[in-house]
């Protein structure tokens, strides 16, 4: 096992890889821009090292200076944690290249799930459900008008290389397609360097179902059930469940054994996350992360597992050491994404954190690197806590977040907290009955009433 493991991140996620370290008796580095300097991740970890100004692109996204504080403080391994480099193949690449362990995937796995096109071929190649769409790159706009005839209007232009719902454009019929096309391919050229776009049937009410796996260098590949990410404004997700209201242990194992076959073909290692569109009772594959997720604690209070833990421990080598029969499901959990946002228009509301209180209690857990006095910097992303909690059913989950919620103080700055007291009070959430475009419905109601 490591003795040592540099975490290339920061925030919350920083935080939670340094405290699986630590119950794994594994010493810490933490790296930080100097905007970061008195971060709580700094603060806990056992060195630290400054790679560069506020910039992310000037440090946490700066690779010489991270491999640089690895090798000086004798680090043996990295955690990416989400974002940042995580994803990054050549990261990857350099990190073992150094002689360094990369807590992750292989860097031709990552490789080949970046690429949006490359990934679903793949998952075709393996029986994964995919939705209709173009079997590659569109390279015109008249091929583009040729698959969209096949599968029929509303259809969805998207980027290659995308992600977070850049380059990504919907045409609601022929009239719309050649402006949904141009646009669609500016953003994908400017956010990543690529103009490649593809197609996809738009459905109109589905789901966005998600099943978390871990695989080991040994052929082993399980999964840990499903989380339904279906609260979503602006292709970023805000509230999670695990597991789904909207499936059943029939439906969750019939996927998890196409999924878990497939990525022991490909020799997969490590955390991944194969996203899915659920609508009518069918799953159809939309991308896969090849990382930790930012809602996987929903997955570790349903399953009891330490996922992190479970990545190091990969990482190094070590087997699962179980199968997917040992893998129970309990209760049902809910994650809250707190955000410094103005609760209506979403506004940053980055500055000083005058009073921080978490929520405690049975069943309730918060992920999060705020504290009294702390400065949430402004060049990062404005995610500042995840309110998780479990309860045995789902019922008693929601009036467990309702109590949370009304327990946690953040002072100081605006955040989405209001916005979470009102998801969880309304009916139609209450009930389950909501698709990807429900919570945009929902805050567009909320800002007309003036809330």
């Amino acid at each position: 096992m490591f003795k040592k493991i540099l975490i290339a991140n920061r925030g919350e996620i920083a935080l939670r890889v340094h405290r699986a370290c630590q119950e794994m008796g594994i010493r810490t580095v933490a790296v930080h821009s100097t905007a970061d300097a008195s971060a709580m991740h700094v603060r806990l970890a056992d060195e630290s090292v400054c790679i560069g100004p506020p910039s992310a692109r000037e440090s946490y996204l700066n690779v010489a200076a991270i491999l640089s504080a690895a090798t000086i403080t004798g680090a043996e391994a990295i955690h990416p944690g989400y974002g940042f480099l995580s994803e990054n193949a050549r990261f990857a690449e350099m990190v073992e290249a150094h002689g360094l362990a990369f807590i992750g995937p292989t860097a031709d796995h990552i490789r080949m799930m970046g690429d949006k096109i490359t990934a679903k071929d793949t998952m075709r190649q393996l029986g994964v459900p995919l939705v209709p769409g173009s079997d590659g790159a569109l390279e015109t706009l008249e091929e583009a008008r040729e698959v969209a005839e096949k599968i029929k209007y509303p259809v969805l232009i998207k980027a290659a290389a995308g992600g977070g719902g850049r380059g990504m454009k919907v045409a609601q019929h022929e009239g719309e397609l050649e402006e949904a096309w141009r646009v669609a391919r500016a953003e994908a050229k400017a956010a990543f360097g690529d103009d490649a776009v593809y197609m996809e049937k738009y459905l109109d009410r589905p789901r966005h179902i998600e099943l978390q796996i871990l695989a080991d260098n040994h052929g082993n590949v399980v999964h840990f059930g499903e989380r339904d990410c279906s609260l979503q404004r602006r292709h970023q997700k805000l509230v999670e469940e695990a597991g789904s209201p909207a499936l059943d242990a029939a439906a969750r194992d019939a996927i998890g054994a196409q999924v878990t076959a497939g990525l022991s073909k490909i020799g997969y290692r490590n955390a991944g996350t194969l996203e899915f569109l659920w609508q009518d009772g069918q799953f159809s594959f939309i991308e896969m992360n090849t990382r930790l997720q930012v809602e996987h604690p929903v997955t570790e209070m349903v399953c009891g597992v330490d996922l992190v833990r479970e990545q190091i421990r990969i990482a190094a080598g070590e087997k699962l050491g179980y199968g997917q029969s040992d893998v129970r499901f309990s209760g049902h959990a809910i994650e809250c994404r707190v955000t410094a946002e103005n609760p209506v228009t979403f506004a940053p509301s980055p500055g000083k954190v005058n009073t921080y209180h978490a929520p405690g209690g049975l069943g309730v857990r918060v992920d999060s690197a705020l504290y009294s006095g702390y400065s949430v910097p402004p060049h990062y992303d404005s995610l500042v806590a995840k309110l998780v909690v479990h309860a045995p059913t789902r019922a008693e989950a929601i009036a467990r977040m309702r109590r949370a919620l009304e327990e946690m103080v953040v002072d100081g700055i605006s955040t989405t907290l209001p916005l979470h007291h009102r998801i969880m009070a309304d009916p139609e959430f209450q009930a389950g009955d909501y698709t990807i475009h429900w919570l945009e419905r929902f805050v567009a109601r909320q800002s007309e009433a003036g809330a």
